[in-house]
C-alpha cells in the first residue's frame, strides 16, 4: 500500500543555487524559459515498506538503492507531465523503445553529502544540469528547466534523507537518467521520453585504500572523436569502452588511458578527466589538462580543480593538448611531478604507471597520494562535507 498526495515545496526550504549555475556559461546566459515540469506540481507517493540500510564497509558501488525514485514523463503531444516521487521499482518499457535500440539515452552522476552537523548538501548541482541539458540537446530529447529539476532532486533526497550515509567517507550517489521511449523501430527523434532519478548509497571509491592506478595507453581503441558525443554523458560512450577496459586488465593495468590522433594525444583515463602537474617546455611549473574541444567530457570535478588552482595563483594552470611524446620527454628530463584523474566517484585518483608501446612509464608517486592530489582531495571534500563554507555547496 502507498499513499499519494501533491505536496508543494516550502519556500523556506528552497535551495539557494547561488554559485551553482552562474559560473557555467550556457548558450544564451539566460534563465530557462522552456515549457517544463514544475517542482510545485510534484506528486509524492510514499512507500509503506522500507529497506534495511547497507553496511558501508562492504558496499559495492551502485548495487543498493533507496526506497524512492523520481519519474517525469514527456510526450510530443502533451509535453511534460507532473513529476512523481514514488516507491523504487522496475520500469515498464515498450520492446521497441528507442533508448534500447538506438541509444537515445543519457545520464548524470551527482552526490549528496552529510556534514558533521547532520546537514545534507549537494555539490554544484547546476553544473550537472547544464551538462545534462547539453547532452539532451545532442540526443534530440526535450528541453527542461534545470532549476526545476534540481528542486525535484532535492525533494527526492529529502524523502530518502535517512539514506544519506552518516559518514565523511561515504555519500548518496544520485543518477538522473533520460531515455527516449519512442515505441517504434524508426530511427528518428523520439515522441516520448522518460526522465528519472534513482539514489544509491556509496562508500569510499577505493576498497583497499587510495593507491595510484596503472594505465594502459594504446591507440587501438578510440573513446571519442570530434563531431561525436565524447563531450556528452551518454551511455553508449561507456558501453563501448568496456572491451578495452578488460584488455587493459589483461596487460596488468587497471584503467585505459585514451589516446587520440596520429600524435597520440592524451584525452581521458577510464571514466575520468586527466591532469598533468609538471615543469613544461619553458620551465614553468604548470598544471595542465586537455581542452574541451568536443572529445573531452566537461567534468564537474575537472572544472572545480581548474577554478581552485587558478584562485591559488601558485603555478600556471592551462588547458592544452598533451601527447605521449610530451610525457615521455618530460619523464626522461625529470620534469613530471604528478599525474592524476578526476571525477565524481573518486574525486582525485593518482597515476603511478603507464604501459605504452611495451614500455612501463613510471610517474613520480613517492606517496600513495602525492602533494597536489592530496591537497585537492582535501579542499574539495572539505567543501562537499561542509567543513569549508562555499557557495558550491547547496543545502538540501
Amino acid at each position: 500500500m502507498a499513499s499519494s498526495t501533491a505536496v508543494p515545496p516550502s519556500a523556506a526550504n528552497a535551495p539557494s543555487l547561488k554559485g551553482s549555475g552562474k559560473d557555467v556559461s550556457t548558450r544564451n546566459g539566460m534563465e530557462d524559459s522552456v515549457h517544463s515540469f514544475k517542482a510545485a506540481d510534484l506528486v509524492i507517493e510514499l512507500s509503506q515498506t522500507h529497506k534495511a540500510k547497507p553496511d558501508l564497509t562492504n558496499l559495492v558501488f551502485g548495487t543498493v538503492f533507496s526506497d524512492h525514485m523520481l519519474t517525469i514523463e514527456w510526450t510530443s503531444n502533451g509535453g511534460w507531465q507532473k513529476p512523481h516521487i514514488k516507491p523504487f521499482g522496475n520500469l515498464s518499457l515498450h520492446p521497441a523503445c528507442s533508448a534500447m535500440h538506438y541509444a537515445v539515452q543519457l545520464f548524470e552522476g551527482m552526490k549528496a553529502y552529510r556534514d558533521a552537523d547532520n546537514k545534507v548538501r549537494l555539490f554544484r548541482p547546476m553544473l550537472n544540469m547544464n551538462r545534462m541539458a547539453k547532452s539532451a540537446e545532442r540526443a534530440c530529447l526535450p528541453a527542461f528547466d534545470r532549476a526545476e529539476l534540481v528542486e525535484c532532486i532535492r525533494r527526492l533526497v529529502q524523502v530518502d534523507l535517512e539514506w544519506v550515509p552518516k559518514s565523511d567517507s561515504a555519500s548518496l550517489y544520485m543518477r538522473p537518467t533520460f531515455l527516449g521511449t519512442e515505441p517504434s523501430l524508426g530511427v528518428k527523434k523520439p515522441s516520448r521520453a522518460l526522465l528519472y532519478v534513482i539514489l544509491s548509497p556509496v562508500g569510499s571509491y577505493f576498497s583497499t585504500g587510495a593507491k595510484p592506478v596503472s594505465l594502459w595507453a594504446d591507440s587501438k581503441y578510440i573513446r571519442a572523436w570530434r563531431g561525436g558525443t565524447g563531450d556528452c554523458k551518454m551511455g553508449g560512450n561507456y558501453g563501448a569502452s568496456i572491451y578495452a577496459q578488460y584488455e587493459a586488465v589483461d596487460y596488468g593495468c587497471q584503467q585505459v588511458l585514451w589516446l587520440y590522433g596520429d600524435d597520440h594525444q592524451i584525452t581521458e583515463v577510464g571514466t575520468m578527466n586527466m591532469f598533468l602537474f609538471w615543469n613544461n617546455e619553458n620551465g614553468e611549473e604548470e598544471l595542465a589538462t586537455p581542452p574541451l574541444d568536443g572529445i573531452i567530457l566537461p567534468g564537474i570535478t575537472r572544472q572545480s580543480i581548474l577554478e581552485l588552482t587558478r584562485k591559488w595563483g601558485e603555478f600556471k594552470v592551462c588547458e592544452r593538448y598533451l601527447t605521449m611524446a610530451d610525457l615521455r620527454c618530460a619523464l626522461k628530463e625529470g620534469r613530471v611531478k604528478e599525474m592524476f584523474g578526476s571525477g565524481t566517484a573518486c574525486v582525485v585518483s593518482p597515476v603511478g604507471r603507464i604501459l605504452y608501446q611495451g614500455e612501463n612509464l613510471h610517474i613520480p608517486c613517492q606517496e600513495d597520494f602525492p602533494q597536489l592530489a592530496s591537497r585537492l582531495m582535501k579542499e574539495l571534500t572539505d567543501i562537499q562535507y561542509g567543513r569549508t563554507q562555499s557557495d558550491w555547496s547547496v543545502l538540501v
